[in-house]
Formats: C-alpha cells, sequence, structure tokens
C-alpha cells in the first residue's frame, strides 16, 4: 500500500525554552521505520519573518532522510508578512499557513490578524490551519491552577478544558465561514471541537478536521500518575482528554467527519520535561508518534473493524496527499508516483516502547502498548529503507516536494462567491435624499 503521509509534526523546534530531540535524521529514521514516507513540518517564523524561518528549517533539513513539504506558521502580522505569505506560495511550495490560538504571549495570533490571514490565504489558494484553543482563557485557567497549588502535570489537563477547544474550534469555523475559505483545524483532541467541526460540514462549509494517534486512542488518567516523568511525557496541547473523547473522534474518523490522522510528533526527554517538575506551565508540550501511528490506527481501526482496508489508506495517505494538492505523485502507487510503499503484515504483532524506538526520547507515550498490524518493508522513492528490523538510511537523501496552491479544497470557492454577491440585493439604487 502508500506509505504514510504524517501532515502534522515537529522535528528540532525552538520551543518553550529547549528544542524538540528529534531532528530531520532522527525523526525520519522513527518514521521510516513506522511506515511513514513522508511528513509535513512547521516552519515557525524568526521574530515573525518568514523567510528568515524557512532557511532555519533548510538547514535543519539538510540531514533528511525521506521526503518532507512544509507548513508555515504566522505569528504577526504587517504589509511584509503579507507579501512574505505570497512569496512561500509561488516560489517555495508553501500551500498552508498556521495561526495558534494559544501559548499567550508567544505564538497566540487576535482574532483581526486571523480574519486578515484568512482572507489573504484565499487569496493564494493557500489553506488556513489552526491550532484551536482560547489562549486568554487557557491562561486564566493556568493561573487558576496555580493559586489553588495545583502544579503538577494534572494542572495542565484541568487549566485547558474541551470547553475551550470547541469555543475556538466554533470561532475560527465562523470566521472562515464569514470570508469563504476552507479551513484546516489542527490536532481534534474533543468531543466539544468534533462537533462544531460535524455541524459546519453539515451546513456545506468546508472544514478539515484531524485528529492525532495520541488523542484517538490514550485518555488523560496518566497526567494523574504519581511519578512526575511518567506524568510529564503525556503533557500536549490540546491535552489529552478524559475517557470518551478518544472512542468518539474514532468514530468520527470512521464516519468522514474527521479525514485524516496525523501525530503532532514533538519529543521530549524527561530531561527536558523537568523543566516543569514544580510549574506544569513550564513543562515543554508534546509527545512522540511518527513511528507509532501506521501501527495503531491499523490495530484500533482496521483490526477491530472501524474501518476498511481502503479507508485506512485514505486517512493515513491518500486524503493528505489530495488535500496538499501532491496527489498522486504521493498518496498513490500509479505510473509516475513516487515508489512510496509499504508492505504490512496484519498478522505480526508488536510491542512498543522507547527501548527499541527510532526516536531519540528516552519516553513513549505508548509504553508497553501490544497489538497487530506491522510494517515489515518500507520503501521511499522505489529504494528499501525498512526490512526485517533494519534501516538503511542516508542523511541527506530525503527531498523537499513543493505543495501547489489551490487544491481540491478551493473548488467551487469563486462560484459561491459570486452566489453569495448575487444574493445581496444590494447596493439599493436611491434617490437623492430630500432636505
Amino acid at each position: 500500500m502508500p506509505g504514510g503521509i504524517d501532515p502534522h509534526t515537529h522535528l528540532e523546534m525552538e520551543f518553550m525554552g529547549t528544542v524538540t530531540i528529534d531532528d530531520f535524521f532522527s525523526g525520519h529514521a522513527a518514521a521510516l521505520a513506522g511506515g511513514t514516507t513522508m511528513h509535513i513540518d512547521f516552519v515557525i517564523p524568526v521574530n515573525g519573518n518568514l523567510t528568515a524561518g524557512l532557511e532555519s528549517y533548510k538547514h535543519k533539513a539538510a540531514k533528511a532522510a525521506m521526503d518532507y513539504g512544509f507548513h508555515m506558521a504566522i505569528t504577526k502580522w504587517n504589509d511584509e508578512v503579507a507579501r512574505e505569505m505570497e512569496v512561500m506560495v509561488k516560489e517555495h511550495g508553501i500551500n498552508s499557513f498556521k495561526f495558534f490560538m494559544a501559548y499567550k504571549g508567544s505564538l497566540m495570533v487576535t482574532d483581526d490578524l486571523l480574519l486578515q490571514g484568512l482572507q489573504k490565504c484565499k487569496s493564494l489558494g493557500a489553506l488556513a490551519m489552526v491550532h484551536a484553543e482560547n489562549g486568554d482563557a487557557v491562561a486564566e485557567g493556568q493561573q487558576r491552577m496555580i493559586d489553588l497549588g495545583i502544579t503538577g502535570p494534572e494542572g495542565h489537563a484541568l487549566s485547558r478544558p474541551p470547553i475551550l477547544e470547541g469555543e475556538a474550534t466554533a470561532r475560527a469555523i465562523r470566521l472562515a465561514k464569514f470570508i469563504n475559505t476552507p479551513l484546516y483545524v489542527v490536532h481534534v483532541m474533543s468531543i466539544d471541537a468534533m462537533d462544531e467541526i460535524a455541524k459546519a460540514k453539515r451546513e456545506g462549509q468546508r472544514v478539515i478536521g484531524e485528529p492525532v494517534v495520541s488523542g484517538l486512542v490514550l485518555d488523560d488518567s496518566w497526567l494523574w500518575d504519581p511519578d512526575f516523568t511518567i506524568a510529564s511525557k503525556y503533557v500536549m496541547s490540546p491535552p489529552i482528554r478524559e475517557a470518551g473523547h478518544g472512542k468518539a473522534l474514532q468514530a468520527a474518523l470512521s464516519s468522514g467527519i474527521l479525514q485524516l490522522v496525523g501525530t503532532d510528533h514533538c519529543t521530549f526527554n524527561s530531561t527536558q520535561k523537568a523543566f516543569g517538575s514544580d510549574d506544569f506551565r513550564k513543562i515543554p508540550n508534546g509527545v512522540n508518534g511518527l513511528e507509532e501511528r501506521m501501527h495503531i490506527i491499523w490495530d484500533s481501526m482496521v483490526e477491530t473493524g472501524k474501518i476498511s482496508v481502503t479507508d485506512y489508506v485514505r486517512v493515513t495517505s491518500t486524503e493528505c496527499a489530495k488535500i496538499f494538492n501532491i496527489f498522486p505523485r504521493k498518496g498513490a502507487i500509479l505510473e509516475g508516483s513516487d515508489a512510496d510503499i509499504i508492505i504490512l503484515n496484519p498478522e505480526r504483532s508488536f510491542v512498543m516502547g522507547a527501548h527499541t524506538h527510532h526516536s531519540r526520547s528516552n519516553t513513549n507515550v505508548y509504553e508497553g502498548r501490544k497489538g497487530k498490524g506491522m510494517v515489515e518493508i518500507t520503501i521511499s522513492r522505489g529504494r528499501v529503507v525498512w526490512e526485517d528490523g533494519v534501516l538503511n538510511i542516508t542523511p541527506g537523501s530525503g527531498r523537499y516536494v513543493m505543495m501547489p496552491p489551490f487544491g481540491y479544497v478551493f473548488d467551487g470557492i469563486q462560484r459561491s462567491d459570486a452566489a453569495y454577491r448575487a444574493s445581496l440585493r444590494a447596493p439599493v439604487q436611491r434617490g437623492k435624499a430630500s432636505a
């Protein structure tokens, strides 16, 4: 079947006073061992400058061992950022821009910036993406927990409940509807957010929902573990939710409400996580998943009969390729495609853990997880890179994949704009008002 494509990763990312432990080589080793042959990483601007951010990530990706693409985050707004967005799309093959509605004081954007960004994305044929949490309320929730003396990892989940994810998701959806541009909601972690996406899709709005593996199969009970090292490794944002949310997200994935599965692979080791041993607000946010995604989705969704093998290929590869306008080069086994292929043995069992994974992290949120469905062979652009538990990869062998604008999610936007203008019954022609 086609190799997996992970739409959501953070390799060698500077975040919360440190840098994610996996770079573009160790992260790619993990991905290829797990059957993923391409990923799309998020470029973070340097002091708001997109060009500087891209140059930094190009340098980081020089050691790439598999193909990759870039999304671009937008963290401030001015005429220069708007100009740079055009350059990113037209010259550098970036067709998606992410807006953080959380992380107040660092990455978070205002509604005004989000509106301008949505409008610019629409004009460029670029997909707008949002991290949907109410950052102002999260900051209030964090301080509330500290005031109550709750400083451990459980405070992370308590400070940013599902209602704040649902509110921000609803707000982003409505702003995108106002602009009439497609919207991609990253790491959907709660029923609250999923319900808003389902409602919008029922009304015909172009909204894409991306769950991540951790949100589909884990619950937040781990955050209450008395061992800080164990509890802290599960800290990510939005948080892993209470039992019940994951099952609902699985159902939404199987029914098509949610469309593709990412990982938000953003790994820190236990030493880095310990930065927040006295204050959960300082725990670097992120979990692993690049190596585990294909196996877990097979075991939890295909093996249980929740999705078909065809749907497995769709949610792990093909849909991502189509959304980001690189199909059929990626996400398919066809003449002219890149020959990214995996062979998965549905009868072979696996046991996951930090002692066997290829990530540089010394922890794994899926520690001890057992299941069926193991990738035995991974082929990247026609070359066998993983077979019988052995990697054969070379730093620098990965290629950057240009992603053109105006993917299928933009089909019909101009016609719907025309229909909207025709419905206005305005401007009304009036005579000059009498005194």
